[in-house]
């Protein structure tokens, strides 16, 4: 497999790696740019005004069970459960796995031993996904924000709204600046992009947004996170090279393959082996042996 380069570090640190992400919306003194980034992802539909963090891994309740291991997890002021996560490449089980994680935070809030003063009054849960490099299975070519509830299949009346799941597919988001019509626009564009900008654009001359950048520049991270960061950097780009060489390689073979079955074709027609081998581009070699 050829080495991929070393990932070239500029002015801003990439927000979507793992040490950036939870540097720049994980800790108390920033809760202001996830309070923010949230409130534009419900587009008006809530309104958060303070939020709390609380621990991101989530053990069962049995030891067999195991943790759950999340990006970030925080309370509202009202109560609700928040768990936003960072998906970097297309996982197994991807949208099951996002059920069970859910399902930990309303389970979690039973209490334990005798419930019949409890009522089964749940907090809200929602899970916002971030998905950097892949799409889900069957989205719409030009969708790329999906708010998931649960309704009814036939009417789309909502049948409870205490529940939901919220996707962003940044590699589907294509808009440029002239288009940036909502701060989740420049929200979504400025994860997107920041990594590769050496100044803040003017157009992003808002209080917020500065000191996102401020955070973010990487002369401004202690010598310890400057190390945690190029770790988390060369760790991503290492696991993209994997991928990308995976892809390129299961691509390769089905080109193969596939030149192969016309090869056979053109043989039975009794189609000279030099002309099938300037059409597929197979050596006569290969040719013969089928």
């Amino acid at each position: 497999m050829p080495k991929n380069k070393p990932p070239v570090i500029g002015k801003y640190i990439d927000p979507l790696v793992d040490f950036a992400f939870k540097k720049i919306f994980g800790s108390e003194p920033n809760k202001d740019l996830l309070i923010s980034f949230l409130n534009e992802v419900f587009r008006g539909r809530k309104h958060i005004v303070d939020l709390v963090y609380n621990k991101n891994e989530h053990p069962g309740d049995i030891k067999e069970e195991g943790a759950a291991i999340f990006d970030l997890l925080c309370t509202g002021d009202k109560g609700e459960r928040f768990l936003i996560e960072v998906q970097r490449a297309k996982q197994g089980y991807f949208k099951e796995r996002a059920l069970f994680y859910t399902s930990r935070l309303i389970s979690d809030q039973a209490p334990k031993g005798k419930r019949s003063a409890w009522g089964y009054n749940i907090a809200e849960v929602y899970l916002i996904a971030l998905l950097e490099d892949f799409t889900l299975e069957d989205s719409p070519a030009n969708s790329y924000l999906h708010d998931i509830c649960l309704c009814n299949r036939d009417t789309g009346e909502i049948f409870y709204d205490k529940l939901g799941y919220t996707y962003i597919e940044l590699s589907k988001f294509v808009k440029a600046e002239n288009d940036l019509d909502t701060d989740l626009d420049r929200w979504l564009h400025v994860l997107k992009n920041m990594s590769q900008w050496d100044k803040i654009p003017v157009y992003l001359r808002k209080p917020i947004f500065e000191k996102l950048f401020s955070i973010a520049e990487y002369t401004n991270l202690t010598k310890e996170e400057k190390t945690m960061y190029d770790s988390s950097l060369k760790h991503k780009w290492d696991n993209k090279n994997v991928l990308d060489y995976a892809v390129s390689t299961a691509e390769a073979k089905g080109r193969h393959e596939e030149a192969l079955t016309i090869a056979r074709e053109m043989k039975k027609d009794g189609l000279p082996l030099v002309q099938i081998s300037k059409f597929t581009k197979l050596s006569i070699e290969e040719i013969e042996k089928l």
